[in-house]
């Protein structure tokens, strides 16, 4: 038996690849790489949607900032309200944080500060960052393709704020 991926598995491998979606996953790849991908200034079309969902509560974070970086992605710095040490909570609201600026395909990473070991275990620091690429691509788009780069940082998501 290989390493377990999870607290309770006994199989130690899963049970098929994820080629299913490899082709769609591809695409936005290969879309990232395109030159002016990265559509709009971020504190425009991006920051006031989540702005007001912070606002209204629809989610547990208090904006305290955002950039738009020299390379386009736009940085957003956030604090987080809900219970302290709940990474599953803490990234469910960010899922739906980001489904206030999401386009039709979307790549979403949740990083640590110190990226080592197990990411629901806290390392170091109390944040964490959330890489998101999301854009309108090829033919499902009436307009031509483009999209949004976004890091997400979440300061007290291990109750250090």
């Amino acid at each position: 038996m290989s390493a377990l991926r999870w607290d309770d598995d006994e199989r130690g491998h899963g049970v098929a690849d994820g080629r299913r979606v490899e082709a769609g996953a591809g695409e936005l790849l290969e879309a990232l790489r395109e030159p002016d991908w990265v559509a709009e200034d971020g504190d425009d079309h991006l920051l006031p949607h989540l702005r007001r969902a912070c606002e209204r509560g629809a989610v547990p974070f208090r904006l305290e900032g955002a950039s738009t970086e020299p390379d386009g992605a736009f940085e957003v710095e956030l604090t987080w309200l809900g219970r302290p040490e709940d990474v599953r909570a803490v990234r469910s609201a960010v899922y739906s944080l980001i489904g206030e600026v999401a386009e039709s395909a979307t790549y979403v990473r949740q990083r640590r500060d110190q990226p080592v070991g197990d990411v629901d275990q806290p390392i170091g620091g109390d944040s964490l960052f959330y890489e998101v690429a999301t854009g309108m691509l090829g033919p499902d788009n009436r307009y031509t393709p483009h999209g949004h780069v976004l890091v997400l940082r979440v300061n007290g998501a291990f109750g250090g704020a």
